[in-house]
């Protein structure tokens, strides 16, 4: 087997080299990924005693079409996900395009004119700028803020994480003022270099704002972050917790979706503004997509933790080559993403056509970088 995998390596054109360096680091890492196993295990066996407790069934995948009356694939789809998050309700729709569009329906069904909502973790991803109405481009803009929260009269105010990466308890006393409606709690880093905060560490945060101001709405945009631990921040208190289907929920296998999970009348504000006032979470075709939101919500605690042993496989391999990586080859995880600093536009490039043509589909294609909507910079992606 060895000699013919050896001939496998050989048409791959893979270094031996290569493969020798890359199996020592697996090997050292061989303890770590059993207990990522184990998490995976937990989260599986979660995620199966929510479909069996609501009774899922062949019918549910089935397709409708239209206003999307009495669809009880959405509606069970939906039950199942509050049971594995250990919610009132959720909002679970192929209509949410993206994990931004699915936050912006948490905030503006839950805000109004006159709130203030807060970040106590510093600024928010990219995307979300713009939906806020901080985004310095579209102030200069002749239509700025055109259906930012800031248009209708929603501010925002945001506390830093102080330089070691921990909470700024005091700013955000300070920040706490009769007009905070909403916090919004950001877990993974995204595209910036601060840890990643665990549950843990958000639930303290939570119990900290609730006991300066008991009525606050507090959300965590949950991106990335979905079965990386046994449990999840409506575990400890988040009043709302959002996601993308595209990430680490979907498995893989659903084509669009996003999600949102807590309290019901919060999720309910939530469906008023994805769909209208009085029509709510009764309304909306799931389209034939079904089926692969419930498969891939099955197969997301495995999916994520392969993806999981990855991430911390490339931050011991490029640590070792000598680039600085967040989080570094020891530290504890709490989303899949890992960062890699190479330095130049020219590396990022080369990575990511590296990472293409190794890719399964579209190996033959050459990514370029491009100016896509909602960022500062031009983003390159490698697809795999």
């Amino acid at each position: 087997m060895s000699s013919k995998l050896d001939e496998m390596y050989n048409q791959m054109k893979i270094e031996p080299s290569i493969i020798a360096f890359c199996s020592r680091i697996e090997m050292g890492l061989k303890d770590r990924f059993e207990e990522i196993d184990k998490i995976a295990e937990f989260n599986q066996l979660k995620v199966l005693k929510a479909m069996q407790d609501n009774k899922v069934s062949d019918v549910h995948f089935a397709a409708t079409t239209g206003y999307g009356y009495n669809d009880i694939g959405r509606d069970t789809l939906e039950n199942v996900y509050a049971s594995a998050f250990h919610a009132e309700a959720a909002l679970v729709r192929p209509q949410l395009i993206s994990g931004t569009h699915a936050l912006t329906i948490a905030l503006s069904g839950n805000l109004r004119p006159g709130d203030e909502l807060l970040s106590p973790v510093g600024k928010p991803y990219d995307t979300l700028e713009g939906v806020i109405g901080i985004n310095q481009e579209i102030k200069k803009s002749e239509n700025k803020l055109t259906g930012s929260l800031a248009e209708y009269g929603i501010t925002y105010r945001q506390v830093d994480l102080l330089k070691d990466g921990s909470f700024d308890f005091q700013g955000i006393k300070n920040a706490i003022n009769e007009r905070t409606k909403l916090v919004t709690i950001q877990r993974s880093k995204g595209y910036q270099t601060r840890p990643t905060l665990s549950v843990k560490q958000i639930g303290e945060l939570i119990t900290y704002i609730k006991s300066i101001k008991s009525d606050v709405i507090c959300m965590v945009d949950n991106c990335y972050g979905e079965f990386v631990e046994i449990i999840e921040p409506t575990d400890v208190g988040a009043d709302l917790c959002v996601g993308s289907l595209i990430k680490n929920p979907g498995g893989g296998l659903a084509p669009i979706g996003g999600y949102i999970v807590g309290k019901e009348q919060y999720v309910d504000n939530a469906a008023n503004r994805l769909t209208a006032p009085g029509l709510g979470k009764e309304v909306g075709a799931t389209l034939g997509v079904i089926s692969q939101m419930y498969q891939g919500f099955f197969l997301a605690p495995q999916v994520v933790s392969g993806a999981l042993k990855g991430a911390i496989y490339a931050a011991n391999i490029y640590e070792k080559l000598g680039f600085s990586v967040i989080p570094n080859g020891t530290e504890s995880r709490h989303d899949i993403i890992q960062a890699v600093t190479l330095g130049t536009a020219e590396g990022v490039i080369a990575f990511c056509k590296g990472i293409q043509a190794a890719a399964p589909v579209d190996s033959f294609v050459i990514p370029e970088p491009w100016a896509m909507p909602g960022y500062h910079s031009d983003v390159i992606m490698a697809a795999c």
